[in-house]
């Protein structure tokens, strides 16, 4: 109960932030789910129009495909029980000429250690795209996000880095085929083990596959 309660409170005070307000064209609504309780921490990178608008993370075509990619329903998705869901910049960034824009650079390292203090049964972080990377990896990370969700194996067991599930990228997908041929597998199988409970383990072959 004390684990909660400071948890309750915690995320009354995020979502009560305005540290950027001056930088965001919708003003803040910072968007988030999270539990003392959760095993699984989803990272991406910072709401779009349509998330700030319901106020629910990944409730758009990317998020149907990261459900997809990880065999979860959306009431498994959203128990926030098991499932914490924390991007990397917690409010709508606005659009500039190539989508949306990156995450606020605040956010991130003012937030993300007091949350994951707060949760001290995460078994698992899904790092989707570029910008999670960059902050969890820290120096880490590969000259390229293929290279890097190519070596998803280095940074077992507490990180698993994954492409953001976009529309847009849909010809990466294409081009690199390895993703759904291994990638996301494990992904799943992972996730699979941790919801249920059960030791996340996994017969881990060695890559075959062009990165790009």
């Amino acid at each position: 109960m004390k684990n909660a309660d400071g948890m309750e409170r915690l995320l009354r005070e995020v979502r009560a932030c305005t540290v950027c307000a001056a930088h965001l064209p919708l003003g803040p609504r910072p968007v988030l789910r999270a539990a003392a309780t959760a095993r699984l921490l989803i990272v991406g990178q910072a709401p779009g129009r349509r998330v700030h608008e319901t106020g629910v993370p990944w409730n758009d075509p990317s998020g149907d495909r990261l459900r997809l990619w990880l065999n979860l329903t959306r009431d498994q998705f959203y128990d926030e029980t098991q499932v914490a869901i924390v991007p990397t910049g917690f409010c709508y960034p606005g659009t500039g000429k190539g989508g949306d824009l990156p995450p606020r650079p605040e956010c991130a390292p003012l937030w993300h250690p007091r949350l994951r203090a707060a949760m001290p049964d995460i078994r698992l972080t899904l790092l989707v795209g570029k910008y999670a990377q960059a902050y969890y990896l820290a120096g880490r990370q590969k000259a390229t996000l293929g290279e890097t969700v190519h070596a998803w194996r280095e940074y077992l067991p507490a990180l698993f880095p994954l492409p953001h599930p976009s529309p847009r990228n849909q010809r990466w997908f294409r081009v690199n085929p390895w993703l759904e041929q291994e990638v996301i597998p494990a992904a799943r199988k992972l996730v699979e083990q941790i919801l249920a409970g059960k030791p996340a383990r996994l017969a881990i072959a060695p890559a075959t596959a062009t990165r790009r």
